[in-house]
This record gives C-alpha cells, sequence and structure tokens, in this order.
C-alpha cells in the first residue's frame, strides 16, 4: 500500500518547482505564470529510509526494493474553480484517491514571481483552496444525492444513505470540510466518504514554501500557517523549492553539505514523507533475503497476517506464523543467523502487532 499525496495549491506558489524537486522528475513545467501546469504530473518515488539501505550493507542481496509514495501535481486552484474558473478544477478527481493533501502555501515576499491574487498573504490563500474544494465535495455530494433520491423508488433500504448525503451537503454548505461531519462513522456515512473519495475528509499537510533566508528560522508568513494548523491540529513542513531543486543532481555528499549550509537536518522529500506516514499512522517493516531487501508500508497496529497481505494475498488467508527480529537487534548481531543464535528470532502468531522496523518472515499454507 503506497502513501499516495495530493499537492495543491493557488497558482505561482511553488507547486510544479517543488514537485521536480521532490520527485526529481523534472517533467514539470516551471513559468512565471498561471495555469503552466495543464496535465496532472504524477511521479512515483521511494520512500527514504536509512535502515533499509544498513539492511541492505549487512545480508547484501540482488536487489534492494524500497516503499513508494505517489505524487500527484495538478494545476493551480484560483477563486471560482469551482465554477469552472481556471484550470485546477478539472483534475481534482486526480487527488480524490489519494490518501493526503499537501497544501503548499507561498510564505516569501519577491516582485520577481507574480502573486495571483497580487499580493503575499498564506492564510487568505488557505481560505481559498479551502473554499474552492469545500465546494467542489459539496458538488459532488449533491450529485449523488440526486441520483439516490432517483434509486430509493426501487430500493427502500437506501434511505439511510440518502439522509447521510443530505446532512453532508448542508454541512459542507456551511463552509465546514467533510473531516469535521459527525456522521461520517455510521454505516451511511462510511459508505459515502469510500464511494467518493472526498478531498476535505482527508489529512491535510501544510507546505510553508519560503526563500532561503527563511529556512533556520521562520518569518511571520510561517508563524501564522503554524498558528492555524494548530487550531486544526494539522502538521507543517517548512521548505523552500528553490532551494529543493538545486539539490537536484548533487552528489549525497554535496546533498548533505548543501543542508547543513541552511540549518537545515533532512530533505523535503523527506519531511513531506515522513510527516505524511505519521499523520496516517503508517509504519514500515521489511524482509531480508539473499534475493532483496524490501520496505514495505502498512498501518500501525496491524496484526501480522494483515501486514503479511500486502506482500501477497495468500498470505493472510494462510498465514501460520512470523518470526520476528527488531531492527535493533538484527543490527547489533549483524545477521539473521545470529539473532537466531542468541534467541532474538521470534516466533509470533496471528495477535502479533507488527512493530516500525521489525524485520520478519512468514510462514503460510498455500
Amino acid at each position: 500500500m503506497a502513501l499516495s499525496i495530493g499537492i495543491v495549491g493557488l497558482p505561482n506558489v511553488g507547486k510544479s518547482t517543488l514537485f521536480n524537486a521532490l520527485t526529481k522528475a523534472q517533467n514539470a513545467e516551471c513559468a512565471n505564470y498561471p495555469f503552466c501546469t495543464i496535465e496532472p504530473n504524477k511521479a512515483v518515488v521511494p520512500v527514504p529510509d536509512e535502515r533499509l539501505n544498513a539492511l541492505a550493507k549487512l545480508v547484501k542481496p540482488q536487489k534492494v526494493v524500497h516503499a513508494t509514495v505517489d505524487f500527484v501535481d495538478i494545476a493551480g486552484l484560483v477563486k471560482g474553480a469551482s465554477k469552472g474558473e481556471g484550470l485546477g478544477n478539472k483534475f481534482l478527481a486526480n487527488i480524490r484517491e489519494g490518501q493526503a493533501i499537501l497544501h503548499v502555501v507561498r510564505c516569501f515576499d519577491t516582485g520577481d514571481v507574480v502573486h495571483v491574487d497580487g499580493s503575499v498573504d498564506p492564510l487568505r490563500d488557505i481560505e481559498t483552496i479551502d473554499t474552492e474544494l469545500i465546494l467542489a465535495d459539496l458538488q459532488l455530494v449533491e450529485n449523488r444525492a440526486d441520483r439516490l433520491a432517483k434509486q430509493i423508488k426501487g430500493d427502500k433500504k437506501l434511505q439511510p444513505v440518502l439522509d447521510a448525503a443530505k446532512a453532508l451537503a448542508e454541512h459542507l454548505g456551511k463552509g465546514e470540510p467533510a473531516a469535521t461531519f459527525e456522521g461520517r462513522e455510521t454505516d451511511a456515512g462510511k459508505m459515502l466518504f469510500n464511494e467518493l473519495g472526498l478531498i476535505t475528509a482527508k489529512n491535510v499537510i501544510y507546505c510553508c514554501n519560503v526563500d532561503e533566508e527563511s529556512l533556520a528560522e521562520d518569518n511571520a508568513h510561517v508563524t501564522r500557517v503554524r498558528e492555524l494548523a494548530a487550531q486544526r491540529g494539522a502538521p507543517v513542513v517548512k521548505i523552500s523549492a528553490k532551494v529543493e531543486e538545486e539539490l537536484v543532481g548533487m552528489s549525497d555528499e554535496e546533498y548533505l553539505e548543501f543542508l547543513t549550509s541552511f540549518g537545515v537536518k533532512e530533505s523535503g522529500l523527506a519531511q513531506v514523507i515522513h510527516t505524511g506516514y505519521a499523520s496516517l499512522g503508517l509504519i514500515s517493516y521489511f524482509t531480508a533475503g539473499v534475493k532483496e531487501v524490501r520496505a514495505w508500508t502498512i498501518r500501525k497496529g496491524w496484526k501480522a497476517p494483515q501486514a503479511a497481505s500486502v506482500i501477497h494475498t495468500d498470505f493472510e488467508r494462510g498465514f501460520i506464523r512470523a518470526e520476528v527480529i527488531a531492527y535493533g537487534d538484527y543490527m547489533a548481531c549483524g545477521s539473521e543467523s545470529a539473532c537466531r543464535s542468541k534467541g532474538l528470532l521470534r516466533v509470533e502468531g496471528k495477535e502479533y502487532e507488527v512493530k516500525d522496523g521489525d524485520v520478519m518472515h512468514f510462514l503460510f499454507n498455500v
């Protein structure tokens, strides 16, 4: 289960530059005018995880397979997008299937880059995007309610779903995101949410795009975004898209030296992915053998059979037991055989809750 992140924001806030830098794809055209991204840009990138690389050095496998993250960048949204203004609204369907939204907010002042609203005001910009996403969701829910009203004549069991759709439409109509809808945990609410892929129901990560000078210390714009995000219980990452773009093509050594010079401990990609994992409750476990060392993404709290299912559904159905070594024990001992001889390899059953970093081997019936 790959993490999928949709990138949204106003035109000219640095979305496409950031997408290029994060994915190193350089396939999103960057220009100093709105709507230069006219087709959704998609990229699959490996999850940076030093633990995987460290395991590979010990095991020396034929290949190393990272967990992946899907990034989707769409055209900038503008005020009135839900009514057809601009191009961004046409591509909202491309981010409905994602698990999280990276909301890029311009937090730098410069006359070199035009702002679509004429001035830099991150809270106003956030409100504009929030409104357009809520209106887009409202349109989707209203259309679904209309269809349900017709279908209910032949199937009265749909009444609870129709009631939930009407209540949700009323909630969105008040300018409230789907995430705060009280009826989302009912059976009818879950059915609607699963079916519609509502954007305002997704976890949001606010991404402050700053200039070089504001990387080490927050500027006033970033402070305002952090305050708003804290009120909403949302995480914030601070990135300079310009600096990240300059990192592309550097060697690992140059890369680390460059980041350090700006007082930054990890790359923008690592920040976004680690924040995404944390906000969605995702963790990784590893499989390690001579053929491959690989990272697998699962939800925190999953039991061993569920964790095995991301490798193959047969593993969950025929699960017998799992052999587990804690990552720290594996690194300390240097090999699976050493862990086994020291009694650090554990045999776990169906009720075992997989921990982040576990090195696992599953036994199952075909």
